[in-house]
């Protein structure tokens, strides 16, 4: 069974500490969704520890909801927790983010590899190396370039009726301009430069 993220963007409205303000403390900015439309455990695993099979270490993993959890995203996540639907949930401030070492390894694994059939409907698979490679793997996508192990980028070679792709595991492999990543956080970027790094936050939750 696949795992899926949802939830949303928030910021800390600047007239909390004001008298003149009776509202909630956290607003909601944005759900996630538009932003972020990608099922990549490497990245949840990077971020908040959920299927961390690579061996990352967790930026904010198992903080659950925050207590002053936004109306919007209450209502969002909300009856997903009252089902019991959710497995996992955290959340994690621009400040962090901003502040994420993009050089950091995983612990366990080295690397991803993917490949799919040239021919159509195509079928990807992905799984996560360590060195040696296992034989199983080999067998399916061949012996890859001699200088893969070395690379900072992606490598792409074809076995057969195979393309396949390796990519050393980095945060900022799991994160970068490859994925969806770069549209979140461009949003909690721009809103964090009127409400503060600690005024923005990403709040998730996992099923």
């Amino acid at each position: 069974m696949s795992t899926d993220i949802h939830g949303g963007i928030e910021f800390r409205h600047p007239g909390v500490d004001t008298d003149c303000y009776d509202g909630e403390p956290w607003v909601t900015a944005m759900d996630l969704w538009p932003l972020y439309d990608e099922t990549d455990y490497a990245a949840f695993a990077c971020l908040f520890g959920v299927r961390n099979y690579a061996g990352f270490q967790p930026l904010a993993p198992d903080r659950g909801l925050p207590d002053d959890l936004s109306s919007g995203m209450r209502s969002q996540l909300g009856p997903l927790v009252a089902t019991g639907d959710l497995d996992g949930a955290s959340w994690v401030n621009w400040a962090e983010l901003a502040s994420i070492d993009l050089a950091t390894v995983p612990d366990l694994r080295t690397g991803r590899l993917t490949w799919h059939t040239k021919s159509l409907p195509s079928v990807r698979y992905r799984q996560f190396v360590a060195d040696p490679w296992p034989s199983e793997v080999l067998s399916v996508v061949g012996v890859p370039p001699a200088d893969v192990h070395r690379a900072a980028e992606r490598v792409e070679w074809t076995t057969g009726e195979m393309v396949c792709v390796y990519e050393r595991l980095t945060v900022g492999a799991v994160l970068g301009p490859e994925t969806h990543w770069p549209h979140v956080f461009a949003v909690m970027r721009a809103l964090a430069g009127r409400f503060g790094d600690e005024g923005v936050r990403l709040v998730v939750a996992f099923d």
